[in-house]
């Protein structure tokens, strides 16, 4: 069982988060694509990062709203795609080699696949016990704007992608559009957290 790992903050989830997920289920690069909200990216510092429970919830709420509402688009197969709150039961910071290594003992019979950005590729070397995750664990890179990689220049065990929907979008744009924008109308979000993100005031 081939399990890809997409850890993010998804502060929020946004529709390239779940279409890129289902995408790479599409064309047979995965079995199963669990999104894990990470607590705290070690290399990053957001002061208006949501809780863990409320990213979670909202994540959770993208993913199923979109494989019910989005009947034109890909189809995920039951349970194929989750969203999980591992990292949270983990020290802090949290490290992709220590998330990695207890998915690895928990699920013995699962192969583990690291899904990361190209941009996030650029700083791989600088990853906590970086050469231990590219020793173990192969690497999908899936492609950024403004970033490119030469795939011949890559391990062996890591495959850079063609092909993958892109979206114009990203969490920052989001949240930068819902403090500035007073008629901002959720673009790039799943419509029920969008909904939820403007009742709670979310993101001001």
């Amino acid at each position: 069982m081939r399990t890809g790992i997409y850890g993010g903050s998804f502060n929020p989830m946004h529709i390239g988060h779940i279409e890129l997920g289902g995408w790479l289920l599409e064309q047979g690069y995965l079995d199963e694509m669990w999104f894990l909200v990470s607590p705290q990216n070690p290399m990053k510092r957001q002061s208006d990062l949501l809780d863990d429970d409320m990213r979670l919830h909202l994540a959770r709420l993208s993913v199923d709203s979109y494989q019910r509402n989005h009947k034109t688009r890909v189809r995920f197969a039951k349970r194929s795609v989750r969203v999980m709150n591992i990292e949270a039961r983990l020290p802090r910071p949290s490290y992709m080699i220590n998330t990695l290594n207890l998915l690895q003992r928990r699920y013995p019979k699962r192969e583990f696949i690291l899904i990361i950005g190209a941009d996030n590729w650029l700083t791989f070397p600088h990853w906590y016990r970086s050469e231990e995750i590219l020793e173990y664990h192969r690497i999908i890179i899936y492609p950024r704007p403004g970033v490119e990689l030469n795939a011949d220049e890559l391990p062996e065990n890591v495959t850079l992608i063609s092909g993958a929907p892109e979206n114009d979008v990203s969490s920052t744009q989001i949240r930068e559009a819902i403090r500035n924008n007073p008629d901002y109308n959720g673009e790039g979000l799943v419509p029920e957290a969008w909904k939820e993100i403007k009742e709670w005031g979310l993101y001001l």
